[in-house]
């Protein structure tokens, strides 16, 4: 358990600096700080229907991502981290998921997504797969989707897929039933692959359940090349990220771990060069 107990204590020396000093909110929406992306990207990806964003409703949802800013520092050093191990492994398909409920997995997603978009060399596609609560089309006020409807064959991807920007693309889905049943059909394998053919994405990420209250997620991480597990301070225990560990060492390869909420931190357990988040 030592290497559980050393992610533990890693993990929460990423936590953020305290939100005091925030920019006043501003309701205006905007669209990304990136630079287009390569001119190589398909056509396809163009096409997508986009989105923007309220920097005040991203605030409300702890989503600081979208643009640079010092609250977004732990997650682009998550990103680079990240990147690294996924272009030395050659993996592109990465998992999501956490022991229990409010852990903060999707929140950790949608940051680590945005970070990613600011690299303008960069195409990211996000599927949400937490089809029993799903969250991201109102977190991000996208209306007339649910790529639950993709993964059956019910619908073409692009009546469900909203681009932001030129480097990120998302697939927010609405609650479905039988969900485990449709994650292990040969449509839904079919449709990710055909996705990811027709989008060339560099990275697809999945929001996916917890893993201790369905079997979802364990239904699904054979098709991804590698998992993220987030853990929630005073809530996840030793014993659920281990469990969760060695299930989905079982089936895919474990990135790392991720402990989210941690509120006890000293000083130095923040990191930025100001003070103030700029919306």
């Amino acid at each position: 358990m030592d290497h559980i107990r050393a992610a533990i204590d890693k993990a929460r020396l990423e936590r953020n600096a305290k939100e005091e000093g925030a920019a006043k909110n501003s309701r205006r929406s905007v669209k990304p700080d990136t630079a287009p992306v390569s001119e190589t990207a398909p056509d396809n990806w163009h096409a997508l229907r986009t989105f923007d964003v309220v920097p005040k409703r991203m605030r409300q949802n702890r989503i600081m991502t979208h643009q640079a800013n010092p609250m977004a520092t732990t997650f682009d050093v998550m990103r680079t981290d990240l990147l690294h191990e996924m272009r030395t492994n050659n993996w592109r398909r990465l998992a999501i998921t956490s022991p229990g409920a409010v852990c903060g997995k999707s929140t950790v997603c949608m940051n680590l997504a945005f970070s990613l978009a600011r690299q303008s060399d960069l195409r990211v596609i996000v599927i949400e797969l937490d089809l029993r609560r799903p969250s991201i089309a109102n977190r991000l006020q996208l209306e007339g989707v649910n790529f639950a409807r993709v993964l059956s064959g019910d619908d073409a991807p692009e009546h469900h897929l909203r681009r932001f920007g030129d480097s990120l693309v998302i697939g927010a889905s609405q609650p479905t039933p039988n969900s485990a049943e449709l994650l292990q059909s040969v449509s839904a394998a079919h449709q990710l692959d055909e996705i990811e053919a027709r989008y060339e994405p560099d990275v697809m990420m999945f929001d996916m359940p917890p893993m201790l209250m369905v079997d979802d997620t364990i239904a699904f991480v054979d098709q991804v090349d590698a998992a993220l597990l987030v853990g929630a301070a005073e809530l996840s225990t030793t014993d659920e990220l281990n469990r969760c560990k060695t299930d989905l060492e079982s089936r895919t390869n474990l990135m790392g771990i991720v402990l989210n909420k941690c509120r006890y931190l000293d000083a130095a357990d923040g990191y930025a060069y100001g003070d103030s988040y700029g919306g």
